[in-house]
């Protein structure tokens, strides 16, 4: 089973109902304001989004990616439209363009622009990017996706809110795989059941290759 589909300007709901995001009131009936997925279940109606770039919010970890340096700061890729900065003395080490860290939003001004703090630095390892508005679906209801791909990947992953993952170690192809087959199945039921079954069939089918060379080294 899927949750409904809109397309911006069309109808979420003809009840009465408080406004969530992404919607807008013509005539006393609801109205998406972009492609995403319909959300009327209760007393609210709001549309969450397919597609999108990251909107900063304050206190949401963020993986960054450092661009440059002036003075007492550094300049921080967040996948976003806006510009992030952290300053220097939050650091211990000196950064190079290409680092990836990890970071809270401390401050969000009113132009967007980004302040950075509690850095952690990452070493090795490399970075998944998938919409930023699909990032719950890799967490999961009480964090039982990210389990599910640890368990089934044997991979570290640090999940950012700006649609960034950090990965290293484990089975990392199987874990873009399953990754790629959420953002692909984002709007789905189940969700967390589809992807335990596609990660132990994966699993499986290794455990045979294994077995098969195994064999064949002993003959």
């Amino acid at each position: 089973m899927s949750k409904r589909i809109v397309v911006p300007g069309e109808l979420v709901t003809e009840e009465r109902k408080k406004l969530g995001s992404h919607v807008f009131v013509r005539e006393g009936k609801i109205y998406s304001e972009c492609l995403g997925l319909v959300n009327d279940e209760s007393d609210f109606a709001s549309v969450v989004p397919l597609e999108g770039k990251y909107m900063p919010m304050v206190n949401d970890i963020v993986i960054g990616i450092i661009v440059g340096e002036k003075f007492s700061i550094y300049e921080v890729d967040i996948n976003s439209f806006y510009s992030a900065t952290i300053l220097k003395r939050e650091l211990r080490e000196v950064l190079k363009p290409g680092t990836i860290i990890s970071a809270k939003i401390a401050k969000v001004n009113e132009l967007n622009e980004v302040e950075l703090i509690q850095p952690r630095m990452f070493f090795g390892g490399e970075i998944i990017e998938i919409s930023a508005v699909k990032i719950p679906r890799v967490i999961g209801r009480e964090g039982s996706m990210l389990n599910t791909l640890k368990d089934g990947t044997g991979s570290n992953l640090i999940v950012g809110k700006n649609g960034r993952i950090w990965v290293k170690g484990g089975n990392t192809d199987l874990l873009k795989k399953a990754v790629m087959k959420i953002s692909r199945e984002a709007h789905m039921d189940n969700l967390t059941n589809s992807i335990t079954g596609f990660l132990m069939k994966s699993n499986d089918g290794m455990a045979v290759r294994k077995a098969q060379f195994a064999q064949e080294g002993e003959e």
